[in-house]
């Protein structure tokens, strides 16, 4: 089955138990008070981010959640038993929406951040509530109310601090393989990559980050195009973008295909172009010299870091991890600057 980031599931919490009408019937007594207990209360739908869960496969088995509803009052004061919580886990990065109304209602970031998805419904009151002074024996108990129910939209961005993009067949599955553990499936043809791939790129000095290869991105991707909403999705939690591209097609192709990248990031979300931008220029073992310089010249106007590699042969990795975790030390300490208030 592998990746899924995104799915449809129902909620529904638990109804509140009724209140009873009950008198107290003892010996001698012939006109007993009220002792009519109260309802439990319904079962909350709990949703809990869980980072040990990569995808939304489980909701392609199940799509609805139903808490438990709350037990009847009874008499002799009894109050009825609370329903049990229905405990929903979802992966780390998953964002809930109303199926409705589309409306953004949680970004679950962290592990073991929690989200009330459904309320129960309070237990109704039994009559011995109502007794007054006027009233000594009320025959009033109320019915419990019902537990929150809707549609809910559920959609998972992966938490990354490199993004690798590029266009099907840059490189990009074979330069994750190299710089991380990760093991993604490498051939060499367009689309091999049809759901994101996490790796773990280690440092010497500094903690390790996430990298994620990122599928290939088509012109108008954007609008939707192949599976382009999925894969724009996941870049939008990626600090610094690693932009691959082929050198070894025709003499202008690698400026025109980063220029499509930039577009359909632009087109996408303006702010992914203020994140921290490299470009990797790979398969340069494919061409020479003279044809790599040719190519440099044609990104000599951004004022980008750019490198050439070549991720089949090694070639360039070790400058590019340097860079990498240069990039990465830097962020972490302005993160930590920003969170000082110094």
């Amino acid at each position: 089955m592998g990746f899924v980031d995104e799915a449809k599931f129902f909620v529904k919490a638990g109804d509140g138990g009724n209140g009873c009408v009950s008198f107290r019937r003892e010996k001698f007594v012939p006109k007993g008070g009220p002792n009519g207990g109260d309802g439990g209360n319904g079962g909350d739908v709990i949703l809990i981010a869980d980072r040990n869960l990569g995808s939304l496969i489980d909701f392609r088995y199940k799509s609805h959640f139903k808490a438990e509803s709350g037990a009847g009052g009874q008499g002799s004061d009894k109050h009825g038993r609370g329903g049990k919580d229905c405990v929903v886990r979802v992966p780390v990065g998953s964002v809930l929406k109303d199926a409705e109304t589309g409306a953004v209602l949680v970004d679950l970031t962290a592990h073991g951040q929690t989200f009330c998805a459904a309320e129960g419904g309070r237990g109704g009151l039994g009559n011995a509530r109502f007794a007054t002074s006027t009233n000594r024996a009320p025959r009033k108990a109320t019915p419990g109310q019902p537990g929150e129910e809707r549609w809910l939209l559920i959609e998972l961005k992966l938490l990354a601090d490199v993004g690798l993009i590029g266009l099907p067949n840059a490189g990009k599955s074979t330069l994750l393989s190299r710089l991380s553990a990760a093991n993604p499936k490498i051939a060499p043809y367009p689309f091999t990559t049809l759901e994101p791939q996490l790796g773990v790129l280690a440092f010497k000095y500094i903690d390790p980050c996430i990298i994620a290869d990122i599928p290939g991105l088509i012109e108008g991707a954007h609008q939707g195009v192949g599976l382009g909403h999925q894969f724009l999705r996941h870049i939008e939690r990626t600090s610094i973008l690693l932009h691959l591209i082929d050198v070894s097609g025709e003499e202008n192709q690698p400026y025109e295909d980063y220029l499509v990248l930039a577009r359909e990031l632009a087109a996408y979300k303006r702010e992914l172009l203020d994140r921290r931008h490299v470009i990797v220029l790979n398969k340069i073992d494919l061409i020479d010299g003279q044809r790599l310089d040719q190519v440099r010249a044609q990104f000599a106007g951004l004022d980008l870091p750019l490198l050439a590699i070549s991720a089949a042969e090694g070639e360039g990795l070790e400058s590019l991890r340097e860079l990498l975790g240069d990039l990465l030390e830097r962020q972490r300490a302005e993160a930590r600057h920003d969170l000082s208030g110094e």
